[in-house]
């Protein structure tokens, strides 16, 4: 018997959907899916790292969109009730009263499944993110990569 595949493109760059996706992919992982998910534009947020150790060279317009984008899962903002920025706080609280996995440990789980997370080159480029601003296991790749994926897959997903 084949084994099914979900592809995920995670597009959004808010901690709700980015929670939705990783969601799906620990369940799909975990019912022995290969699983894939595709970080494009603000989707990319969700793989930064909080601090990067070396220094990255950039232009000046990298440095505007580094300094306007959140830098990592846990300073991402809410799709709806962001309330300048005081929903995802409200919203991790109960999480924690009602032990959910927050976000930064759902992406620890669905490495440790085996989830592949590509990062899209193009939009790196475009946004001067560079490949050490990124957590450690992060593939990159190109529309060619996640559609070479997507052809043969079961699940296909946009968030």
């Amino acid at each position: 018997m084949e084994k099914k595949s979900t592809n995920i493109i995670l597009f959004s760059g808010d901690y709700d959907k980015a929670m939705a996706a990783f969601i799906i992919a620990n369940g799909a992982a975990a019912y022995d899916h290969d699983v894939t998910i595709f970080f494009t534009f603000w989707g990319l947020n969700s793989l930064k790292k909080e601090t990067v150790n070396t220094p990255v060279s950039k232009s000046f317009i990298e440095k505007m969109f580094g300094w306007m984008m959140p830098k990592g899962a846990d300073k991402l903002p809410l799709s709806n009730m962001n309330m300048m920025g005081m929903g995802p706080q409200m919203i991790k609280s109960v999480m924690k009263k009602h032990n959910a996995i927050p976000l930064p440990q759902l992406i620890e789980m669905a490495q440790e499944q085996g989830v592949k997370l590509v990062a899209c080159t193009m939009t790196m480029d475009l946004l001067g993110i560079k490949k050490k601003e990124l957590l450690d296991g992060v593939e990159l790749g190109g529309v060619a990569a996640y559609l070479g994926e997507a052809a043969d897959g079961n699940v296909n997903l946009f968030i």
